[in-house]
């Protein structure tokens, strides 16, 4: 069974800057290309949920217009992870104290105050828990979703759902407007 994450367009966003659960919106125009594309590869009758910040929200919209026969669902739990008080701050004003917190004690430290890697693991395979007894009976699944949770889904479907380490988290994910597929 093949289950989808696809990553919003390139956010409006200035290079740098921090931007997690920050609702920012996406470039129109790439989000429509982004849309147009993921249109010719899903299978008919798709399950699609859908994270709620905007930019992944004007995602679904486009593509609902252009797939009627797949069904959407917002799902709150899927926002990228928030990273509290950094939101909107380029990385580079991030102090180096803060930055070495977080690394040091990657799984539980609330980096800006919000939200732990545990936390935002912890949402995100609750929604991959619920949707798996559809996944096993063959329905097909989309997550438009983020960077991170894309991250977290590469590991739920190792079955890891604990990391120690900064250097645990996986680095890849797909490109903005792009996708990948699990084999859960």
């Amino acid at each position: 069974m093949t289950f989808w994450v696809v990553r919003h367009a390139q956010p409006r966003v200035a290079p740098g800057i921090c931007y997690g659960a920050l609702d920012v919106p996406a470039e129109p125009e790439a989000t429509a290309r982004a849309a147009q594309a993921l249109a010719h590869e899903l299978p008919q009758g798709a399950q699609v949920f859908v994270s709620v910040l905007q930019r992944c929200e004007l995602f679904a919209q486009h593509l609902r217009g252009l797939r009627p026969d797949l069904t959407f669902k917002p799902e709150p739990r899927l926002v990228e992870m928030h990273f509290g008080m950094y939101e909107g701050v380029a990385w580079a004003d991030i102090d180096k104290d803060a930055m070495d917190a977080w690394t040091d004690n990657f799984w539980a430290h609330r980096f800006g105050g919000q939200e732990s890697v545990a936390e935002f693991m912890a949402r995100v395979a609750e929604v991959w828990d619920a949707c798996q007894p559809a996944r096993t009976a063959g329905q097909v699944q989309v997550w438009i979703t983020h960077a991170g949770v894309a991250r977290a889904v590469s590991l739920l479907a190792q079955g890891v759902r604990r990391i120690e380490r900064a250097d645990q988290w996986p680095s890849q994910a797909p490109a903005f407007g792009q996708w990948l597929r699990v084999l859960p």
